[in-house]
Formats: C-alpha cells, sequence, structure tokens
C-alpha cells in the first residue's frame, strides 16, 4: 500500500488535531506515564494555535487509501512534528514523510536536519542515521518529558581550508 503527500491544508487541522492526540495517547504508551500523555496531547486542544503552528511551517500530510495517516511539520532546520495514527503505525507512513522532509530540506540548501525525539521516535531516527547530540528535560503543561536532540548530515560538509 503506497503513502500519497500533500501540503498541509487550513481545513486539515481538526482532523490533524485528532490524529495527534490519538498517537500520543496510543503510540506513547509504553514509554510515557497516563498524565505525561495527557499533558502532551493537550498540545492540540487550541485548534486555532495548533493549526498556527502547521501553517507557520512547512507541513506535509500522508495518505494511504485516502485517508489521512499521518503528519509531519518541518522548519528552521528541524523537524518540527512526526506523527503518525495508530492505524498506520509501522506501514511505512513516517519513513515516507521523512524522506520527503528531508529530499524538500536539502533542496532548500539546508545541511543539517535536526529533531527533538521523543523516547517513542529515538530507535526510528537513529536508523536513518540521526545521531543524539543531547538530552533534555522539558515541562509541557504540568508534566516533565524527556526527549533527545538529534542531527543528522544532509549534504557534505563543505571543505575547510584551501586545497593543497
Amino acid at each position: 500500500m503506497t503513502v500519497a503527500l500533500r501540503p498541509f491544508l487550513p481545513a486539515d487541522a481538526p482532523a490533524l488535531a485528532r490524529l495527534f492526540r490519538a498517537s500520543v495517547e496510543i503510540l506513547a504508551e509504553d514509554d510515557y506515564s497516563e498524565n505525561q500523555r495527557a499533558a502532551w496531547a493537550a498540545a492540540s486542544d487550541d485548534l486555532a494555535a495548533f493549526a498556527q503552528r502547521l501553517a507557520s511551517a512547512l507541513t506535509l500530510v500522508a495518505l494511504r487509501n485516502h485517508e489521512i495517516a499521518g503528519f509531519a511539520s518541518f522548519g528552521n532546520g528541524a523537524l518540527d512534528l512526526l506523527y503518525v495514527s495508530p492505524d498506520h503505525a509501522r506501514q511505512g507512513v513516517a519513513t515516507a514523510l521523512v524522506d520527503a522532509v528531508e529530499k524538500l530540506a536539502l533542496a532548500r540548501g539546508v545541511k543539517e536536519i535536526q529533531t527533538d525525539a521523543s523516547d517513542v521516535a529515538h530507535d526510528f531516527f537513529k536508523g536513518r542515521g540521526y545521531v543524539a547530540t543531547q538530552r533534555n528535560t522539558v515541562s509541557l503543561n504540568g508534566e516533565w518529558f524527556a526527549n533527545t536532540t538529534m542531527k543528522k548530515q544532509l549534504a557534505p560538509p563543505a571543505p575547510q581550508g584551501k586545497p593543497h
């Protein structure tokens, strides 16, 4: 089953907010407590703010069988959001989204991409060549979370110094 990608449309915001909440509540169950997941999922409760966050970045929507299966948001050299519907988890949706984001970032001249990967997503990014650079503790809606800043070189670094 193939994954189709298209740009985010403002009308997608309610469906993406529901997908975000379901992804956090179900897919993060083994890595985060119920209170942590509730605080994390609440980030989509203010639909206008959530829609603005998606609209202010390069946000791609993944479709499988004409159904929204996931989304990714990229801006300022960082992969900000990557969420997949629990119904479509481990079916290539995240891979298709990140492949596209990396290609678009490189086409825009971005040499290195970074993300703050949740514990749920850490191994996915590691498998794609992202390297952990620091462990973070962040507070969100009264709960503390750990995540890992990970970076990946998209283009070879420019040669340093003068050629011999």
